[in-house]
């Protein structure tokens, strides 16, 4: 079995200490064998909000940790950085890869940087890194989950979260999901959902699936969503399967808690298009 903890929109700066120590004791219970962290990690790209992100990360106390940048990891008012060096700060902590990869026995994992420095808030993707993701993805085995990180949702489930989906999204995902994407996981919205990719998985004949987590440290919650963080649970022995759980911090115990868990069915290389 093979534990993904996902974690996203920490927005350091703004993180609120008793739950990011709630947080630790989630990660020491699960010990995942990878934490995904998509985007924002930093409220306003300083070098020492990301200091304290780097230093949060290390007492996860967990073998890997794959990270992609968020929009709020440029620098916002520093103009010149954000032109010319716009993640310096960044790679000090979390290395200059912004598309790192993962891959072990049942995991093939693919960091998608989707940020643009001439881009305040909006992500967008390039037909180039689709081509490259869908390299990437293609020769993965059957028992390997393969997955993609963005920051941007790929998909979204209310009219008001339309205007921050991901430019090039359109394109991005029937070309993504051709080549074998089981699941995309996302931030950005603060707000935690699953949704199966429909239009494209059912034109292509794959199933293919969205999860996005919500802010999982910071007060900079959205709608009285509580900050939560997304655990992913595979088995690649006889028929792969693979389970989403969402986790909420909660005050009345001060820990993370279950709320839903969510089966998501896959398809194999056999029905690959």
């Amino acid at each position: 079995m093979s534990v993904i903890l996902q974690i996203s929109d920490t927005h350091f700066g703004t993180e609120v200490p008793k739950v990011a120590k709630a947080l630790l004791t989630l990660a020491h219970t699960l010990e995942p064998s990878l934490v995904v962290l998509s985007g924002d990690v930093t409220q306003r790209a300083r070098r020492s909000q990301f200091a304290a992100a780097a230093r949060y990360m290390e007492q996860l106390q967990v073998p890997h940790v794959l990270c992609v940048p968020g929009n709020h990891d440029i620098p916002l008012f520093a103009l010149t950085s954000r032109l010319l060096r716009p993640y310096s700060h960044y790679a000090r902590c979390f290395g200059s890869e912004l598309e790192p990869a993962f891959e072990s026995e049942r995991l093939l994992v693919q960091g998608i940087n989707t940020t643009r420095w001439f881009r305040h808030k909006h992500g967008q993707i390039s037909a180039a890194q689709v081509a490259r993701v869908a390299e990437r993805l293609s020769p993965a085995r059957p028992e390997q989950l393969r997955v993609g990180v963005t920051h941007q949702p790929l998909l979204a489930i209310r009219d008001s979260d339309k205007n921050n989906l991901l430019r090039g999204h359109s394109f991005a995902v029937p070309g993504l999901v051709r080549a074998g994407g089981d699941v995309f996981l996302g931030g950005h919205i603060h707000l935690p959902y699953v949704r199966q990719l429909s239009a494209a998985g059912g034109a292509l004949g794959r199933d293919s699936w969205v999860v996005q987590a919500g802010t999982a440290l910071s007060h900079r919650i959205r709608e009285g969503v509580a900050n939560s963080v997304n655990v992913l649970h595979y088995a690649s022995e006889g028929e792969p399967r693979c389970e989403v759980e969402r986790w909420d911090y909660t005050t009345e115990v001060d820990r993370f808690v279950p709320v839903v868990r969510t089966p998501l069915s896959l398809t194999r290389s056999s029905a690959r298009v």
